[in-house]
């Protein structure tokens, strides 16, 4: 049984190539996408139909952060670096040569921007300063997925393990053998602190991180790859999205699937979905897929509804 009606609102269509990141703005009403055709567009729940692009890069953009206390949008080009786009003016403020490699994620962390890249690196720079401050070089193999705690900082790698950092002075604290494949993405919960990962081994795992990260939970969650996890903003569910081409929702108290999105029950994404985010207060989560669209869901709970 499942309280969640689902319904498709809107699709948002005009990149050329799979989409890959996805990022919320400074309204409630506009967020951002990035995708291989190098194209950063920005759109608006109201007008569906009229994306504008703030940014053309030469590279695919796999990685998207908004910097709210700047109201900045971080962009990640592949084999180069950031771009900053100032959203008063939607302009390109700023542009930092990094690395040669794959950008896979981006998160800020008390000023300073932490980047993970394809040759297994995290690079920390300082937006006050304009300094590579630090190098987190630990993994020969990708750096995939950043997700910041409370005190720690957890990366996840392509060779199967999650390594966690302080938050402080982001020195190596743990690593953990997780999965039988690359780690793409972690969330902390944010309330219990339990950490999430999903693997491309289709895995979901619960660790206790008050409990040096006893592992709590593995679910088989999905048929292929996860590639990204979302919390609801009131906390009450998590978002996963495969290549498996469905998204499912799952109560954030038990981790127990509540509710599956896909292609025959709702008219989902036909091919892999990339990344999660939720929006407005969280009655809203936006998809993003490789058949290059951008769909646009209601979630309702609704205690009479069967799944």
């Amino acid at each position: 049984m499942s309280n969640i009606l689902v319904e498709k609102l809107d699709t948002f269509t005009g990149h050329r190539d799979c989409v890959y990141a996805i990022s919320n703005g400074n309204s409630e009403n506009i967020f951002f996408t990035g995708a291989a055709d190098g194209m950063v567009v920005k759109w608006d729940l109201n007008e569906p139909n009229e994306g504008k692009v703030v940014a053309q890069t030469k590279g695919s953009v796999y990685a998207l952060y908004f910097d709210e206390e700047n109201n900045q949008l971080l962009i990640g080009e592949n084999f180069h670096g950031i771009h900053i786009i100032d959203l008063q003016t939607d302009t390109q403020i700023k542009s930092i040569k990094l690395t040669e490699s794959a950008i896979f994620d981006i998160k800020i962390v008390n000023s300073q921007i932490l980047v993970a890249t394809g040759d297994g690196k995290v690079l920390v720079y300082n937006q006050l300063t304009g300094d590579l401050e630090k190098i987190l070089n630990e993994s020969s193999q990708s750096a995939r997925c950043i997700a910041i705690g409370e005190t720690e900082i957890a990366v996840g790698y392509s060779d199967f393990k999650i390594r966690i950092f302080s938050k402080l002075d982001f020195q190596l604290l743990k690593t953990i053998d997780a999965h039988q494949n690359s780690v793409f993405c972690l969330a902390y919960h944010p309330l219990t602190q339990d950490l999430i990962s999903g693997s491309r081994d289709a895995h979901l795992k619960i660790w206790d991180s008050a409990n040096n990260y006893e592992l709590k939970k593995s679910i088989v969650a999905h048929l292929f790859a996860i590639n990204h996890i979302a919390f609801s903003p009131d906390c009450e569910w998590f978002a996963t999205c495969s290549m498996d081409k469905s998204v499912k929702v799952w109560d954030a108290k038990e981790y127990q699937l509540l509710k599956v999105i896909d292609k025959s029950r709702h008219a989902g994404h036909a091919t892999s979905i990339n990344k999660l985010l939720w929006i407005t207060k969280g009655q809203l989560l936006a998809s993003v897929s490789d058949d290059r669209s951008i769909s646009i869901w209601k979630l309702t709970n609704n205690k009479k509804y069967l799944k």
